[in-house]
């Protein structure tokens, strides 16, 4: 398995509605792309940080391969909603990692 994790923060110009807005078509645009990838387990897009946190919205996903991973990433789905991420969001961060699943 593999878990794909993305943090980002929105871009300064933002009024906190917009990043509401922003963060739900994130949710929109990203989370359904599970149903379009094989090997996809999960896709969750989280907004509602507590106040430790210092990023604004994450992308937690979790693969069976990474295969799987490369496949979501370079599905056109992944590609036309990362134009809309790139355009609210500054920041990225990303990390990627293998796991045994638990029994």
């Amino acid at each position: 398995m593999v878990k794909h994790i993305v943090l980002w923060n929105f871009v300064a110009e933002l009024s906190d509605a917009e990043k509401t807005a922003a963060g739900n078509k994130m949710k929109e645009l990203l989370e359904p792309i599970k149903e379009l990838v094989p090997g996809t387990v999960e896709i969750q897009v989280i907004s509602n940080q507590l106040s430790s946190s210092n990023r604004d919205i994450a992308l937690v996903s979790t693969f069976e391969t990474v295969e799987a991973l490369a496949a979501y990433q370079n599905h056109p789905a992944h590609v036309e909603a990362g134009k809309y991420v790139r355009s609210v969001t500054c920041d990225r961060t990303c990390m990627d990692y293998e796991f045994m699943p638990q029994p």
